[in-house]
């Protein structure tokens, strides 16, 4: 009997993937990936620091003097979890609008790397994160006052309350995406829940909301609680499904006053779906994926990279696959390996996958081959 893999990638062959109508935001930033430095053989030349204890171990011997830290900067690229998680949906000619912080007046040039596909609208300028990577995970410095400029106010002069009316009353995917970063993102929800939203046509089959906090522990309680109950106010127009890391969800879950204590992931999913009472939840940690949708619990494993080339958006590539698949009619559990073989295929390649190259991944991930 073929494994659930091996069926999904046969079933994928089968389906019209392309010309899904797609409206991404809010978010932008320049990411400027860095290494640490350990040791400088020569001018061309050095030793990283590998991990982030090593890198913590080296600013703890400081404490009380000075250091001196080399920081060797990698690449410049697109950042933010909206324009990561458009570039990843981009791979699968979908027909895709990204409404963020690009720039103002100018969008900045590292965004005309986005493919022809997607058609952009600025309302802010862009942050910038120098992200740190180890080989265990990464540490992101963000510079982000540009994102109090991300409103509903600055959104509608940009695109048009009109045209933001027709962008979402055709859409197959809304995606607002790193709550914890933009300060108005609550009103900016709310005055597109009272303005726009009531204007949309009802469809049989819902569009997808999709939501992500993207960490957020900095934001106040009442704030994050406050957010999280708005969410149910689409369920008449959308199916409406959050995302979260691990951390992100036991975090969400004791701010909710939902847990007190460790749970498993089955029970921290089951809770904060019933709490939210939306469409869907998913929860992504590094190695494996969990979601309810339609009060089912669906549990996969993951293909975990042992020396990954790049885990910066990452988790936004879960997001994307993850996505993409419900919007494919997947079962809940194919989503989830299809979520986990874009991240996969990033993380190994240092790039958001084709449909083809997903089909060819869950292949090799079924034979065990992969690095």
């Amino acid at each position: 009997m073929q494994s659930v893999k091996r069926q999904l990638s046969l079933k994928l062959k089968t389906l019209p993937y392309q010309n899904k109508s797609i409206v991404i935001g809010f978010d932008g930033f320049i990411d400027e990936i860095i290494h640490a430095v350990d040791k400088r053989l020569d001018s061309e030349h050095f030793t990283r620091i590998e991990t982030m204890l090593q890198f913590a171990k080296r600013i703890e011997k400081a404490s009380g003097l000075s250091t001196n830290i080399e920081l060797f900067p990698v690449q410049e690229k697109i950042g933010g979890n909206g324009p990561i998680m458009c570039n990843a949906l981009s791979q699968h000619e979908s027909k895709i609008t990204y409404l963020g912080a690009l720039g103002v007046p100018q969008i900045h040039p590292v965004f005309s790397k986005m493919p022809a596909n997607v058609k952009l609208y600025s309302v802010a300028n862009s942050g910038h994160t120098d992200a740190i990577e180890f080989l265990d995970g990464k540490l992101m410095l963000g510079k982000m006052s540009s994102l109090n400029d991300v409103t509903y106010e600055n959104l509608v002069q940009a695109v048009g309350e009109e045209q933001l009316i027709d962008l979402l009353n055709n859409v197959d995917l809304f995606a607002a995406v790193n709550w914890s970063m933009i300060p108005h993102m609550t009103d900016l929800w709310i005055k597109l829940r009272t303005n726009i939203v009531p204007k949309l046509n009802k469809r049989d089959i819902k569009p997808i909301f999709f939501v992500d906090l993207a960490d957020p522990e900095k934001r106040e309680h009442d704030e994050i609680k406050s957010a999280l109950d708005h969410l149910k106010s689409f369920n008449p127009w959308f199916n409406v499904v959050l995302g979260l890391n691990k951390k992100e969800a036991y975090d969400v879950a004791r701010v909710l006053h939902l847990i007190d204590h460790d749970v498993t992931l089955e029970d921290l999913n089951t809770r904060l779906y019933q709490y939210l009472d939306i469409y869907g939840v998913v929860i992504h940690p590094v190695d494996q994926s969990c979601c309810i949708i339609g009060d089912r619990f669906e549990h996969e494993f993951g293909p975990l990279a042992q020396k990954p080339k790049l885990t910066t958006g990452a988790g936004d590539n879960f997001n994307a696959g993850f996505v993409f698949g419900l919007l494919l009619g997947l079962k809940p559990n194919e989503a989830l390996l299809l979520g986990m073989a874009t991240s996969g295929f990033y993380v190994r390649q240092a790039r958001s996958p084709k449909y083809s190259e997903l089909i060819d991944f869950l292949i090799q991930w079924d034979d065990q081959i992969l690095d």
